[in-house]
């Protein structure tokens, strides 16, 4: 597992809300920290992959477990 500078619990909201959430805590975040995000909706995966390359991040790392999506997102 990646390790996390920060964490957002995102479980319940669906599209845009986590993708929209993330990208406002990402843009907080200094170079090279790693935000690991909880999601539930599934719309996510398709989402990030989609937005990653236009914020300058990259997934690092992703997993689903008991109906969670977990990302682990690295600002460039």
């Amino acid at each position: 597992m990646t390790h996390a500078d920060h964490e957002i619990d995102l479980s319940g909201l669906n599209c845009p809300a986590p993708v929209m959430r993330s990208k406002k805590r990402l843009k907080d975040l200094a170079s090279g920290e790693v935000l690991h995000v909880i999601a539930t909706d599934p719309a996510t995966k398709e989402d990030f992959a989609a937005l990653m390359p236009t914020i300058n991040c990259q997934i690092v790392e992703q997993n689903q477990s008991d109906n969670k999506f977990h990302f682990w997102i690295k600002k460039g």
